[in-house]
């Protein structure tokens, strides 16, 4: 029950934030999480390319951050 409290909070957090590097932290973090979900409900499969997807996109999109450059508002 607190691992989906956490997806929640998790999810929450990601689009209310308004860093984007930590927007995407926080999507690794969910990804993570719900990848340990899905083992939890016997679901190796699933919680295998959940864990794939999560590192590939959050690895990809910090790649797009570090390329572009910052605005301060």
């Amino acid at each position: 029950m607190l691992m989906l409290f956490v997806l929640i909070v998790a999810s929450l957090t990601v689009y209310f934030i308004r860093d984007l590097l930590h927007a995407v932290i926080v999507y690794g973090v969910f990804s993570f999480i719900m990848a340990v979900v899905w083992l939890q409900m016997n679901s190796p499969d699933l919680a295998i390319t959940e864990a794939a997807a999560g590192i590939i996109t959050t690895v990809l999109m910090m790649l797009v951050i570090s390329r572009t450059s910052r605005r301060e508002e």
